[in-house]
């Protein structure tokens, strides 16, 4: 069984769709041990609580330099003997240290197709804001592993998503996490859980 940590910053939709997807059978083999947020108003932490998953606030605010938080992560991370790490909207840098210690066990979902749109300031919607200047006609997410870079790691899975005419934002947004997001990243949990990759 493949013990699972989700990290995340805000709502949680990429988390409840993991959850969906474990629920559903289309995840097997895997399980989420603990859900870590920056932020204690995020409603991440309260889905874990609903489905009887750990819930933990770790954040930087809450330690003297950004060195000692890293420390305190990395030390939390361990304490779950993970076997994965899920990035799902985690807008915090991942300390050098983890990035070594979990190398190709440490994986984000991206709302664009790679290497369009990411890398540093590129996050929510800022990358859809971009996208809609850009004109481009076709976006959609990215599943990678998380290396040293910034959305630098090797591709896992990936699908586009079509823009609509009059699309803001917020619209583009939601479709992105519909017909994307929410697909490929279980689908790339389930593969690792069941070593298809």
């Amino acid at each position: 069984m493949l013990r699972i940590g989700v990290l995340v910053s805000g709502g949680g939709t990429n988390l409840q769709a993991i959850f969906d997807a474990i629920k559903s059978g289309r995840i097997t083999n895997a399980e989420v041990a603990v859900v870590i947020s920056n932020n204690a108003g995020a409603y991440a932490l309260e889905r874990a609580k609903n489905h009887g998953v750990e819930a933990v606030c770790l954040s930087p605010k809450q330690f003297e330099t950004r060195d000692a938080f890293y420390e305190a992560l990395l030390e939390k991370i361990d304490s779950y003997e993970l076997d994965l790490i899920v990035l799902a909207g985690y807008l915090v840098t991942i300390p050098p240290a983890m990035i070594a210690k979990y190398r190709g066990r440490i994986i984000n979902i991206h709302p664009s197709l790679i290497p369009s749109f990411c890398g540093v300031g590129y996050y929510g919607l800022k990358v859809h804001e971009a996208a809609l200047k850009r004109g481009v006609k076709i976006t959609g997410a990215t599943v990678h592993f998380v290396d040293e870079g910034m959305d630098s790691g090797p591709i896992i899975l990936q699908k586009a998503v079509e823009v609509q005419p009059g699309d803001t934002p917020k619209v583009l947004q939601q479709r992105v996490m519909e017909q994307a997001e929410w697909v490929i990243l279980p689908q790339a949990i389930h593969m690792i859980a069941n070593g298809m990759l």
